[in-house]
């Protein structure tokens, strides 16, 4: 299905300021649930971060230590299954989404010794994982270099493509009668009377609520009635894509440097560099390089694959690592949706639900706690 862009006149409910995973996620949660919306980018859905990102849903590689970030996405991967089948189902586009497991492979010395500690964590949470020696993880991945000491299998883990995933909820919305607004960059948020103003740089869209998620940019929009901009940096990451030649690998391999996931249309995506580069979005010779020697570093079988893609994208970070959502506690009927880092994807259906049931339930889940605004300040 084809997206369109839309001039909008009449106010909507909520107008969704980013197209993005999270955006796009939000946008069709609220729509599935009667919600009139209105989304607004100068990009088309999925062309920020997301394009450049490898779908992984890995909560217990993502957040190791445990916490409030383990929590909140072992929350989301349990509603994935529902998810993509809610958008796959509306939109009539095919999303590749697989729960194959990861392989979380260990060099001599203390990183075995931390996967053991990790297997006893995983066994305690119930979680179906296997921790194997060094013959056992060739098994595993008969791919992997033979200087590995060890591996962790976690079986619920897996990967989505990203943006097959956001196009879908992007067309599964305007299905839904969603519209994507024919407007530029958003620029400023302002409150007016019962409703909320989003001034862009080709006119303005107004709605009952906003919701920023607008992901490394969100700072860069004036909120009226707020001094501090929103506390987000934009952290790149570059990613790689490359045409795999014979066997493939069996599930998404992860080390300290880098991890490999494989796709069924026989490429694999190489990730991810992490650099504090500002609002730079070029891909680079050093981070392509990086990639290139810590992949084949750790499945030497990667020197025969043909490089198809380099891509770019900037991941909206913040001080603690944790996400902002919430309600505005300055502004009526602003609501958060931005600050995921590396777990956008992850925690694209959770956030909707989130922001979708404080919205038109007025019903604000304890698990907000976490992730609100106040946080950061008078936000």
């Amino acid at each position: 299905m084809a997206l369109r862009s839309s001039v909008v006149t009449a106010p909507s409910d909520v107008v969704v300021v980013g197209a993005g995973i999270i955006g796009c996620a939000v946008a069709f949660e609220l729509a599935e649930r009667g919600a009139t919306v209105t989304i607004v980018d100068d990009r088309a859905p999925g062309m920020g971060a997301t394009q450049a990102s490898a779908g992984m849903l890995a909560p217990y590689l993502e957040a190791p230590e445990g916490g409030e970030l383990l929590e909140l996405t072992i929350r989301s991967l349990d509603l994935f299954d529902g998810f993509v089948g809610r958008a796959t189902s509306a939109s009539g586009a095919a999303v590749e989404y697989r729960r194959t497991g990861t392989l979380e492979v260990a060099a001599p010395g203390d990183a075995l010794r931390k996967l053991s500690a990790a297997a006893q964590c995983l066994a305690r949470r119930g979680v179906p994982a296997e921790l194997v020696d060094a013959d056992g993880v060739r098994g595993e991945e008969p791919h992997l270099t033979g200087d590995v000491a060890g591996g962790l299998v976690v079986h619920p883990h897996g990967f989505v493509a990203a943006g097959a995933l956001t196009h879908a909820l992007a067309a599964a919305a305007q299905r839904l009668g969603a519209q994507i607004a024919d407007h530029g960059r958003a620029r400023r948020i302002l409150p007016a009377a019962h409703e909320i103003v989003v001034e862009t740089d080709r006119g303005s869209v107004t709605g009952r609520w906003a919701v920023l998620a607008a992901g490394s940019w969100a700072g860069q929009i004036a909120i009226e009635g707020i001094g501090t901009r929103v506390p987000v940096r934009p952290v790149r990451g570059q990613l790689l894509q490359l045409a795999w030649s014979g066997p493939p690998l069996r599930r998404v391999v992860w080390s300290e440097r880098c991890y490999l996931v494989p796709w069924q249309d026989g490429t694999v995506l190489v990730g991810a560099t992490v650099e504090e580069a500002g609002f730079d979005e070029r891909t680079t010779i050093a981070g392509v390089r990086d990639l290139i020697d810590a992949a084949c570093d750790l499945v030497p079988h990667a020197w025969t694959a043909a490089l198809v893609s380099a891509r770019a994208g900037l991941r909206p970070g913040t001080a603690d690592e944790l996400p902002i959502v919430g309600p505005s506690s300055v502004v009526p009927n602003l609501m958060y949706a931005t600050g995921h880092y590396r777990n956008g994807v992850l925690l694209s259906p959770l956030t909707a639900q989130l922001v979708a049931e404080a919205i038109l339930e007025n019903r604000v889940d304890p698990i907000l706690t976490s992730t609100r605004p106040g946080r950061f300040g008078a936000l």
